[in-house]
């Protein structure tokens, strides 16, 4: 597979991250570039470190991913978008979703990086290489979610609460989007 190849898989692999991470720079207050380093490293981490783990699993991890994946998926990206949005219609202003929350963080990353998982299975079946796809998709969803977070940041203040609701519709939408496409492969 050639570098431009690798580029545009990693670019669609990204997508999922830099909306994430826009939504996340949105609601982020104070906001540093600390705050999207932050991000930009759990995200990119995450994209580059799934592919190998299915890569390292090969089939034996293909059956469960293709079965369980979008589900999981789609059950962590409801959750966290549902409670950013019950925060901002019922919730006590201080006890928002802190998207920069360990915690928080580790479950976006997990479900923002599934389908690079299924990726690095279908590399292993292939017998790809992994090295190069792995840098590839790691720097570009790393720069995509550094730059989604400050485009968010300095679109959000426009529209303070709206945002942060479509930053929650944002999170169900990906999660439905998985979801909807998994079961029409079926």
């Amino acid at each position: 597979m050639s570098f431009l190849t690798y580029f545009l898989l990693a670019l669609g692999l990204a997508m999922d991250a830099f909306a994430v991470s826009m939504s996340s720079g949105s609601t982020i207050r104070p906001f540093s570039l600390n705050d999207a380093l932050k991000l930009a490293i759990f995200f990119g981490g995450f994209q580059a470190f799934m592919p190998v783990l299915g890569w390292l699993g090969g089939s034996v991890v293909s059956g469960f991913v293709s079965d369980y994946a979008p589900w999981i998926a789609f059950g962590l990206l409801t959750f966290i978008g549902g409670k950013m949005i019950y925060e901002v219609l019922y919730g006590d202003p201080e006890g928002k979703v802190n998207s920069l929350n360990y915690s928080v963080l580790f479950l976006l990353a997990v479900a923002t990086s599934i389908d690079a998982l299924a990726v690095g299975i279908s590399f292993a079946v292939l017998k790809i290489p992994i090295l190069e796809p792995v840098i590839i998709i790691g720097c570009v969803t790393f720069f995509m979610s550094f730059f989604g977070a400050i485009l968010g940041y300095r679109i959000g203040h426009f529209f303070e609460h709206e945002v942060e609701v479509l930053g929650g519709l944002i999170l169900i939408g990906l999660g439905g989007k998985i979801l909807a496409e998994h079961l029409l492969w079926i």
